[in-house]
């Protein structure tokens, strides 16, 4: 049997999706504006914050303009994994509860493949754009800024790119990690607490947890579930630009970020073919 063009059937389920979504235009709307609502109050936190002080954490050279376009590429990767994978990995549960995998394993196509992208949630892109918007205001204030020694080349938007992508593969790889588990335990209720945990520690400049007990925090989100190194590194590229003001340490955590996609990806992977070899269908 041929197996189909895994790019057309994603084309087919983004197309099936917009239908559905533009079928009730009015709760589109009002969840581009809630989910728009929630980035400007992020927004206008920060910009309190930066009233009263240089930079987020002692000497960290995440000032105002480098600061805020972290914060635009926390917002792209967010709208990133809530768009494609979000109501995937939280209906992967329900599939298993309720024995609607079986009809996944019995269609010609990878089931990781088919449980990760079958829903496309539009409404949420809209943060994407916004924290394009943001990055692309803060990073002209940074080039125009004479006390800034920028080198801004053209491999940079192209580098910042990629590891985004490299960010969101990471963060791919750790719910659909988290959903496996759903099979084990019949039904993962918790996924989106999880979720809010774990994810409640990379929307931040990973030299805030250099001191204390922070340093615990550094290291195991650095090293064991390497979630700072998805915001952090990308936000580097442009507030910091590859090939400027990037020393050791900077080269050091871009690699780290190919090799956690990678790894990630792999081992991600491996669990949810672990899991499915204890799934009993619902006619077992």
């Amino acid at each position: 049997m041929l197996q189909p063009s895994y790019l057309n059937v994603f084309l087919t389920f983004a197309k099936n999706s917009m239908i559905r979504d533009m079928s009730f235009r009015m709760n589109f709307i009002l969840q581009c504006i809630s989910s728009l609502s929630w980035a400007a109050m992020n927004y206008g936190l920060f910009k309190i914050i930066y009233q009263f002080s240089d930079s987020i954490g002692r000497q960290t050279g995440w000032g105002e303009s480098e600061f805020f376009i972290f914060l635009g590429t926390i917002w792209i990767i967010n709208s990133l994994i809530q768009t494609f994978f979000m109501a995937n990995a939280t209906e992967f549960s329900e599939m298993i509860r309720t024995g609607n995998l079986d009809f996944a394993l019995l269609k010609p196509i990878d089931t990781q493949f088919l449980v990760s992208f079958p829903r496309v949630n539009w409404s949420q892109l809209a943060n994407a754009f916004l924290g394009v918007a943001v990055i692309i205001f803060y990073l002209h204030e940074l080039l125009n800024d004479p006390s800034k020694k920028m080198d801004f080349t053209m491999w940079s938007v192209p580098a910042y790119i990629f590891f985004v992508f490299c960010g969101t593969v990471v963060m791919y790889s750790v719910m659909i990690t988290l959903a496996s588990t759903s099979i084990w335990m019949g039904r993962n209720q918790n996924l989106h607490n999880f979720w809010f945990y774990i994810t409640n520690f990379y929307r931040y400049p990973m030299e805030i947890y250099e001191r204390g007990i922070g340093w615990a925090l550094w290291g195991t989100f650095t090293f064991v579930v390497p979630i700072l190194v998805v915001s952090n590194v990308p936000a580097r590229v442009l507030a910091q630009p590859l090939g400027g003001n990037w020393g050791l340490w900077d080269w050091t955590l871009a690699t780290m970020a190919v090799v956690a996609a990678a790894g990630s990806l792999w081992i991600s992977r491996w669990v949810f073919r672990v899991a499915l070899k204890s799934y009993r269908s619902a006619s077992s």
